[in-house]
């Protein structure tokens, strides 16, 4: 099945690529455009009147997109099954706790968070968490290891809950609910809303589109003086003393943007396995058509990155809407319902649509996130994930496309990886001091990056081939 090969291509492209940004070399060792774009070399202090993106800042909503992808995939067999609402929010619920507990547990079980100083117990203890964490997440299918697994998960959740109480954290102030993983704590609430919004709307994608304008106006409504229902709404934080602003805000739901558009793709994954079932007859779209649509989607993601960093911003819209299209005009033969032809018309309206918005809010921004943020990104995945379903049937790149797929398979071992296990073994075994000396040029820089992803992909991939999956 090449799409949801190239759906994992596109989430382990995503995940990698996380991981590389983390670990490259800080200062001014590396030019602007490797990092955020309004995080800028030598300080790489926050400066939100940047506008512009790099490759960095198409990271996190290429994941949203494969997670907004999946969710259809996933709950398509307990729709058709009408397992019904209680189910699914069920369902949805107990994964968003699940991974609003993995980004507390995460963050605070990093060597530097445990002391201020870390020692070796502090790398041993991450360790140890890298440990539990396996025997919380991991997928058993071994029905008659059923009940250890259980028991071994309980006793696991249990070890971790011991060591939030009893470690010192924060310079000795102990666990803080309010300071968690802000991408996993994001994720968790797209898991939940995306779900749900998906339930109600599975057959309905126009309904679900049309939320969209409800969930601007919230925004827009929230940012002006006048108080209001919808600015209380956006505000809303606590029932009576209660505070649950460290596990929801409505900020997060911006992501919705990128989150509902990458359900779009899913359904369209989807219809296109019906056709085959059914043998439908689509007219196939040629190898060198496929070819071109590779160079074009590759293109387009290259074009805009340069052209929204550099300000080039007129000749970035000539040049992206005449790629668009072309590919358009390429697939003009093929059915409506083949992937290749639903995924370039949404990509060419998200991206154009980006495009537009691109000097609304100061001009295109991960942060804070803009409307052109949301379209331009979303538009470019739905390009991409075009790229790596092309890739997936050359026989000189289905190497790499399989590549990207087997980490993306298993993106919560490779993103806890790093900082759980290798940061800490580089410690122990005094390897980091000649990691950190790889801070001296470009090359150098860079290349540091590059090995440690490396070597988190090699440990995410030795998980993956032995079916070590890890699930919420």
């Amino acid at each position: 099945m090449n799409r949801n090969e190239s759906l994992d291509a596109l989430r382990g492209f995503a995940i990698l690529t996380m991981v590389l940004s983390g670990t490259i070399a800080f200062g001014n060792v590396l030019p602007a455009w490797m990092f955020h774009a309004q995080v800028p070399p030598p300080l790489h202090k926050f400066d939100p009147s940047i506008p512009g993106i790099t490759w960095v800042d198409l990271v996190f909503p290429f994941f949203l997109f494969s997670m907004g992808a999946a969710i259809p995939l996933s709950l398509k067999k307990h729709i058709e099954n009408k397992k019904g609402f209680l189910f699914v929010l069920w369902m949805a619920l107990k994964r968003f706790l699940l991974l609003a507990f993995f980004a507390l547990f995460t963050q605070h079980m990093k060597a530097w968070v445990i002391a201020e100083t870390p020692t070796a117990t502090a790398h041993l203890l991450s360790m140890l968490a890298f440990v539990l964490l396996f025997f919380q997440f991991y997928e058993n299918k071994n029905e008659k290891l059923k009940v250890v697994f259980l028991i071994t998960k309980l006793v696991s959740f249990a070890g971790a809950l011991f060591l939030l109480w009893k470690l010192p954290f924060w310079s000795g102030k102990g666990f803080d609910f309010y300071k968690s993983d802000i991408i996993i704590l994001v994720l968790a609430n797209m898991a939940l809303f995306g779900t749900v919004i998906y339930y109600f709307t599975a057959d309905k994608p126009l309904l679900r589109i049309g939320l969209l304008p409800f969930m601007m106006a919230v925004f827009l409504a929230a940012k002006e003086p006048m108080d209001g229902w919808a600015k209380e709404l956006f505000n809303f934080s606590h029932i009576g003393a209660f505070q649950f602003d460290w596990l929801y805000k409505f900020y997060f739901l911006k992501y919705l943007f990128i989150i509902i558009p990458g359900t779009l793709a899913g359904e369209m994954m989807i219809g296109e396995m019906k056709n085959e079932k059914l043998k439908m007859k689509n007219e196939e779209v040629k190898p060198s058509v496929e070819n071109w649509l590779l160079m074009i989607a590759l293109a387009l993601v290259i074009v805009n990155l340069y052209g929204l960093f550099t300000r080039m911003l007129f000749v970035n819209v000539l040049v992206s809407s005449s790629l668009c299209v072309t590919a358009l005009y390429l697939l003009k033969a093929a059915a409506k319902e083949n992937l290749y032809k639903q995924l370039a018309n949404a990509g060419t309206y998200l991206l154009l649509l980006g495009l537009f918005f691109e000097a609304y809010e100061g001009g295109i921004k991960k942060d804070s996130s803009t409307y052109s943020y949301y379209f331009v990104t979303s538009g470019l995945a739905f390009f991409t994930l075009i790229a790596f379903s092309v890739m997936a049937k050359r026989s000189y790149l289905s190497s790499f496309s399989t590549y990207l797929s087997l980490n993306g398979k298993n993106p919560m071992v490779a993103y806890v990886a790093g900082n759980l296990v290798l940061l800490p073994l580089l410690q122990l075994t005094q390897a980091k001091t000649y990691w950190d000396a790889m801070n001296q040029n470009f090359f150098m820089g860079f290349m540091k990056g590059v090995l440690f992803t490396g070597v988190v992909s090699l440990i995410t991939i030795f998980f993956v081939k032995r079916k070590w999956f890890w699930k919420t």
